[in-house]
């Protein structure tokens, strides 16, 4: 697409996939930041190849291109293990010690993409020998990013830097251990995910789950407006249980919200709030949360 179709892409025409989008299928963009979610419509249209919003979404309604791809194009999948492995060094160091003294523990990724920190969280809590107390849940928009982050297959060539950030955040064994290479790809080991759960959720319309040891939300508030950050950082109030952990991206806080109040900062230099001991519950926010997959752990047991 040239640089002159993107120019345009008018306001009427963002508002006008806005609606649809939100009527016809329940996903709802209209609090994303506009000159973000702007970029993402480009995106797709470029990568699709179609030169309007209207040819965009006819081609949805005639299925020329699913849905769930549309998605992919309009949202943000970019992930690595182990990102910002500062951040898992202190909670591997600070936070861990706390779970410690839980009989069971529920951690949540939420916005979790392709599943590479959903992962990395179980290599984490497999070190410390929490993983088998513990259910994890992963959830995303993006049906597509979630069917991906089930098979925890992921390119080679990223291993490098993979390798790199784990023993930077930590890591205890050879983190070949935890996967096995062949054909351009590395799939890592499927025992880590007995105890995820991958579901589609969005922070946009669907409500909290209930009593959350740690949650952990990364790079995903960015791409909000004030009014659905401020939502979000309801949901996850409302999530967590008392003395609870919130993790966010290192260019996001919730210092400045109308919920900071119920959170004091852990660790800022990483982003790590804990929620107050007198922590109130935030009015018209339910415990059901929209869940549409289990993990073969849960399928077991239930």
């Amino acid at each position: 697409m040239s640089t002159d179709t993107e120019h345009s892409l008018s306001l009427s025409d963002l508002r006008c996939l806005i609606a649809w989008l939100r009527q016809r299928f329940g996903h709802d963009f209209s609090n994303y930041a506009p000159a973000s979610f702007m970029r993402r419509v480009q995106h797709a249209l470029r990568r699709s190849g179609y030169e309007s919003v209207l040819e965009l979404k006819n081609a949805v309604e005639k299925g020329t291109i699913g849905l769930d791809e549309l998605l992919q194009l309009l949202t943000v999948s970019v992930s690595e293990m182990f990102r910002d492995p500062e951040y898992f060094f202190s909670l591997r160091e600070n936070v861990i010690p706390h779970l410690h003294t839980y009989p069971s523990i529920r951690v949540w990724i939420a916005g979790c993409s392709t599943g590479e920190e959903a992962c990395s969280m179980a290599i984490l809590l497999h070190e410390e020998n929490l993983l088998d107390r513990t259910i994890l849940y992963a959830t995303d928009i993006n049906a597509t990013a979630i069917e991906k982050a089930r098979r925890g297959i992921y390119p080679l060539e990223q291993l490098q830097n993979y390798t790199r950030n784990y023993q930077r955040a930590g890591g205890k064994r050879a983190f070949s251990d935890y996967y096995t290479a062949a054909y351009g790809s590395v799939r890592f080991d499927p025992a880590l995910q007995r105890r995820i759960t991958f579901a589609e959720h969005s922070l946009a319309t669907d409500a909290s789950f209930a009593e959350m040891n740690l949650i952990s939300c990364r790079n995903v508030l960015i791409y909000f407006n004030r009014s659905l950050q401020a939502r979000a950082f309801g949901v996850f109030q409302e999530s967590l249980c008392r003395q609870g952990f919130l993790g966010l991206g290192m260019r996001e806080t919730v210092e400045f919200s109308p919920a900071g109040e119920h959170f004091d900062t852990f660790d800022h230099a990483n982003r790590i709030y804990r929620t107050k001991l007198n922590v109130r519950e935030q009015p018209g926010i339910t415990h059901v949360g929209r869940i549409k997959a289990t993990s073969q752990w849960e399928r077991r047991t239930t």
